[in-house]
């Protein structure tokens, strides 16, 4: 039976589970199968060789595409609106508004009813674009769109944010400082799915891992275990830098 989600204060996201998730396109399997638990707390990272399905899957746990067949609960509840508000995405290529990086702040704040000012002045500071508050987002440098992006998802204040590698090909100030901020969402109880190619980084952010090969989930371990001790050849090629097909 489905939890009753019929308020937003009442809303339990965690635990985020898949039963037997398939998504087929072009009569190609891109998700085949997965079971999924994700629990609260930890920082989870998805990793996986290109073409794995990571990015899929985020956006199928997100909402963003709907499945062929399979579900997925939040805290036993089907996704709906009162949950899709307690989620915040940023994805490679920044997804902004063409207005000011204020507008931008502004209207996601809104969405939440938040006090905007002191709110979007605070989200700034943290991630050094408060002297930039006036300029046109699309003005900005790329590292700077993607840490306006990361703040924007958190001024909807998430239980849940998903990451779909947000530090692609930025500089190394603007990685330093999105992880900063990351942790630090982690460490307030924001739960964390960040998919990632930087092994570095994964070593570095993550609580557990959740591999993928092929749209199959091949394994979720902790960090510490998958590292040290990865369960199938396709991930001990994977760490290594070898290419199974």
């Amino acid at each position: 039976m489905l939890a009753d989600v019929s308020t937003s204060d009442s809303l339990n996201l965690l635990p985020l589970e898949t039963r037997r998730l398939i998504l087929e396109r072009d009569g190609k399997r891109l998700i085949d199968g997965i079971d999924l638990t994700i629990n609260a707390g930890s920082l989870t990272v998805i990793l996986g060789q290109n073409g794995a399905g990571k990015s899929l899957l985020l956006r199928l746990l997100h909402g963003l595409i709907e499945p062929t067949s399979g579900a997925i609960y939040w805290g036993g509840a089907a996704m709906s609106p009162a949950i899709r508000l307690r989620q915040g995405m940023v994805f490679q290529r920044p997804i902004l508004l063409r207005r000011s990086v204020a507008a931008n702040l502004d209207f996601a704040l809104g969405l939440r009813g938040r006090a905007a000012k002191a709110a979007r002045d605070q989200l700034l500071e943290r991630v050094g674009l408060l002297d930039r508050v006036n300029q046109p987002a699309r003005l900005l440098s790329g590292g700077e769109q993607q840490r306006l992006a990361l703040i924007r998802a958190l001024a909807l204040d998430p239980d849940i944010l998903f990451l779909d590698e947000p530090t692609a090909s930025l500089d190394p100030a603007s990685v330093l400082t999105i992880e900063r901020v990351v942790r630090m969402e982690q460490q307030k109880g924001t739960k964390i799915i960040f998919v990632t190619h930087d092994l570095s980084q994964a070593r570095r952010l993550a609580d557990d891992v959740v591999f993928l090969h092929r749209g199959q989930l091949l394994e979720q371990e902790p960090a510490e275990r998958f590292f040290a001790e990865p369960q199938s050849e396709f991930a001990r090629a994977y760490l290594e830098g070898r290419i199974i097909l």
